[in-house]
């Protein structure tokens, strides 16, 4: 298998590694995170003109038709620089749900807004006590006067609060902890019933906890469809997040490594030290670990056969968060103090892997269900 990049995806890496270095420095970053929505909005049209947005979207709605490995070269480039505008929640989770679940009309009708970068996507799963179970979903949808509305509670919806259509998870049969009862709903966010109350997460990002009384909703794609169609997103959301961690891992070990030339004990550069050379070289191991499952889980979103795939995406989210944590843990150790403070940019990045670690999911929670399919290679 050739894991090197086309010319078209090396192209992309490098225009949107040139736009990040740019118009992305730390300082740069923090402005952006004390804007109003706690993103720029100055930087999402410049993603908009590179042609982020439609990236992965088809050409029939304005976008460019890509796939996985571009949604990869993005988000990998994410990490390193800590971007904080809401591709994740309006590109990869809501532009995942609406090309997996929609039907064809209402793709025509919101998807080239989406890709033009003017509506903003946010998927809305969660809820109080659900933790990572999918179907663990309360959130009421129930016909009334000709249409859907929905009753519940969601917590935890990244880029919900600046949001414009949210999609909503909600039981309209079953109960609870059934697959089979739930359903998709598109909702606007300014829907009357509708609350949103948009909170700062541990990493300084935005989420919201959203509330519906009788609020209006349109089914996304056939209501029996919902759970597959929402597995596969956060499958898309696994992937793409892991690409994101992977960055980060990358620009946590080469700040320690830097580090370790520079700061001097005893007269000479600690990284001189033959101890702390094996520790660097232990995060260097971790860091290619992740590499590959990052590429191992791209890859397995093409594939058809869910088992198939589901194993996959569990195997890399469990190294990747794995990868993760030593990665940090060793750059908080061999910086000192320094290496949890804001001032510098290593807080920041600890943050993000804290978050990361364990969204969608902690290693724990995919081995689990690893474990449950007879592991990575099915049964011959």
């Amino acid at each position: 298998m050739d894991f090197d990049l086309s010319e078209e995806q090396q192209a992309l890496a490098d225009s949107l590694g040139r736009l990040l270095a740019d118009r992305y420095t730390p300082e740069a970053r923090l402005a952006y995170l004390a804007e109003p929505d706690g993103f720029s909005r100055a930087r999402w049209d410049d993603f908009v003109e590179l042609g982020l947005t439609a990236l992965p979207f088809d050409e029939a709605v304005g976008g460019l038709g890509a796939g996985p490995v571009e949604t990869m070269v993005v988000m990998q480039a994410f990490g390193r620089a800590l971007v904080v505008e809401p591709y994740l929640s309006a590109i990869v989770l809501g532009g995942a749900a609406m090309q997996i679940g929609a039907t064809a009309a209402q793709r025509a009708r919101i998807l080239p807004g989406v890709a033009a970068g003017t509506t903003l996507l946010a998927l809305a799963h969660a809820e109080p006590g659900s933790r990572f179970d999918l179907a663990d979903i309360a959130c009421a949808a129930r016909t009334a006067n000709g249409g859907w509305v929905l009753d519940g509670v969601k917590v935890a919806a990244l880029g919900a609060d600046s949001a414009d259509l949210l999609v909503v998870a909600a039981r309209h049969a079953g109960a609870s902890r059934d697959p089979a009862g739930i359903g998709l709903f598109l909702v606007a966010a300014d829907a009357p019933g509708g609350e949103r109350r948009g909170f700062t997460t541990l990493d300084g990002r935005r989420a919201a906890e959203v509330r519906f009384a009788a609020t209006p909703a349109e089914p996304l794609g056939p209501p029996g469809r919902g759970f597959a169609t929402l597995t596969r997103t956060i499958e898309h959301g696994i992937a793409a997040t892991s690409a994101e961690a992977l960055g980060v891992m990358e620009a946590m070990h080469a700040m320690t490594l830097d580090y370790l030339k520079t700061r001097k004990q005893f007269g000479r550069a600690i990284g001189e030290f033959q101890v702390l050379q094996h520790r660097a070289v232990d995060m260097f191991v971790a860091l290619e670990q992740a590499r590959s499952m990052v590429f191992l889980a791209t890859a397995a979103l093409d594939i058809d056969d869910d088992a198939e795939r589901a194993r996959a995406i569990h195997a890399a989210k469990v190294q990747v968060s794995r990868s993760l944590t030593h990665i940090a843990e060793e750059a908080v150790q061999l910086h000192g103090g320094i290496g949890t403070t804001l001032e510098y940019f290593l807080g920041h990045l600890v943050r993000r892997a804290t978050v990361l670690a364990s969204l969608f999911g902690d290693p724990d929670h995919h081995l689990r269900r690893l474990a449950a399919m007879g592991g990575v290679y099915a049964a011959a």
